[in-house]
């Protein structure tokens, strides 16, 4: 009998463990596919923006990294996935429980309880500690901790990316506030110049060698001048409630003074580099996305298997108070348990067969990432080679520009030309001027931009601890 009820038992077990034929459809991208074959990433310090020599800087880099709601979540979400991990890992050890109850119970005369119990209201009660030990001879329980693991590591590696992209979107800002006090001052001069050119047409149309004409259109272009000033104030007061709600305050912090940058500190790469996806946080949380999807079909598949526990209990149970925690009243038992699937209509079949398109979507996810990762630093790259041609090419044309103005103004001054050629050549300038700066901000920000897209300060060893099964 005990022969038959093994072979039983194995034909049982030998049906049940053959899982699908489902397979993955989708592969994923490596780094020689994508041309990543240049030199390898410059060293990047972990506090990247400390290169920029600004003391303030330094200060809003770290009151974001402290307070800002969106690292804050990110963080909230890190712990979340560390506590479910520790909930795996603790489905591993044997569970113990102790319960205990007492009630007062009337007992049916016509029933299984019979006299003198039968018919009469007594004490009934139970107590006693109870094992439950999943022995995970299939290695279930393991891949499920392997898939918490995997996510645990994906959202450490989720507020990493959180981290350095709010460094860089704080830095980003400060390099456009730098640009909109330099924008304040040129607006500045031009109110200055053209307050001068105004004073200047006046006098001639006093001595008689300008007409009214000029002078009310040296009058409508200060005035012009003075309203473009008003807007680049406004711009900059913009740009301080920007960094204010990145760091995570209010009005309280909106008076930041001016930078002081040294915009040309970070060292950058040349070409694409061969390590850009080692480098990349997001990207790391990506492919531990696709670890977590391939070992969640690894527990979609081992739902197959049996689950066998060792099960044990020993307590007390009485009729009646008095004899509760006597030595006739005491039980226990322990021995295996097994749980098989038969028959489920399906429904085993179809979780493997979510989890395995769950794992295609990851890789599909992680490829879309890592050329997204590409495009940008190639992007940034080509951005930063215009610009940096761009602003070359305009401060010469700065340089002439103010030599025009300046020898346009002295033969105005003197009769020897036009008003108009005096006001064609200040347009210019000033023109120039604010190109010039706008020019010199956009080649700052796409040298943060270039940084951030091959991975900030990210060390790739950051989630060693994770990934070797320790959490904090």
């Amino acid at each position: 009998m005990r022969r038959a009820l093994i072979i039983a038992v194995a034909t049982l077990l030998s049906a049940c463990v053959s899982t699908p034929s489902t397979k993955p459809s989708v592969t994923s991208l490596t780094p020689e596919t994508l041309g990543l074959n240049g030199a390898a990433t410059p060293a990047i310090a972990d506090k990247w923006w400390i290169a920029f020599n600004d003391p303030k800087l330094n200060a809003l880099v770290e009151q974001a990294l402290s307070g800002s709601p969106t690292l804050a979540t990110a963080m909230a979400r890190t712990r979340a996935a560390e506590a479910e991990l520790s909930e795996s890992r603790a489905d591993t050890y044997p569970q113990v429980t102790l319960d205990g109850q007492e009630q007062r119970e009337r007992f049916s005369k016509n029933y299984i309880i019979p006299p003198p119990y039968g018919g009469t209201t007594r004490w009934i009660g139970t107590f006693g500690a109870n094992l439950d030990w999943s022995l995970d001879l299939f290695g279930k329980e393991q891949a499920q901790v392997d898939k918490a693991r995997a996510e645990a590591k994906g959202a450490a590696l989720d507020a990493e990316a959180a981290r350095l992209l709010l460094a860089g979107n704080v830095t980003s800002a400060y390099i456009q506030l730098s640009r909109a006090y330099t924008l304040v001052d040129l607006a500045q001069d031009a109110v200055n110049e053209r307050d001068r050119v105004f004073s200047l047409t006046a006098a001639r149309v006093r001595s008689g060698l300008e007409n009214e004409a000029a002078a009310k259109q040296a009058e409508a272009l200060l005035a012009m001048a003075r309203e473009d000033l008003m807007q680049a104030k406004a711009d900059r007061d913009l740009r301080e409630h920007q960094i204010a709600a990145l760091i995570g305050r209010g009005a309280d912090a909106y008076d930041i003074p001016r930078p002081h940058l040294d915009e040309a500190a970070l060292a950058l790469p040349a070409t694409l580099p061969a390590d850009l996806l080692a480098r990349r946080a997001d990207i790391a949380a990506s492919r531990a996305r696709v670890d977590a999807a391939a070992r969640g079909r690894e527990v979609a598949a081992k739902a197959f298997y049996p689950d066998i526990n060792l099960l044990a209990t020993a307590g007390w149970a009485a009729i009646g108070l008095a004899p509760m925690f006597s030595g006739s009243a005491l039980q226990y038992g322990a021995g295996p348990a097994i749980h098989l699937p038969i028959f489920d209509a399906g429904k085993l079949r179809a979780e493997y067969a979510g989890a395995t398109a769950g794992l295609d979507e990851a890789v599909a996810d992680y490829n879309a990432s890592v050329v997204g990762a590409v495009k940008e630093t190639a992007d940034a790259l080509t951005e930063l080679k215009r610009l940096g041609g761009e602003a070359s090419e305009q401060k010469h044309a700065l340089d002439a520009a103010e030599a025009s103005f300046h020898l346009a103004q002295e033969r105005y001054r003197s009769g020897l030309s036009p008003q108009q050629t005096m006001l064609d050549a200040e347009a210019t300038v000033i023109q120039a001027r604010r190109q010039y700066s706008a020019l010199s901000a956009d080649l700052a920000g796409t040298r943060v931009a270039l940084l951030m897209a091959v991975g900030g300060g990210f060390a790739s060893g950051a989630s060693d601890d994770l990934e070797n099964g320790r959490s904090s």
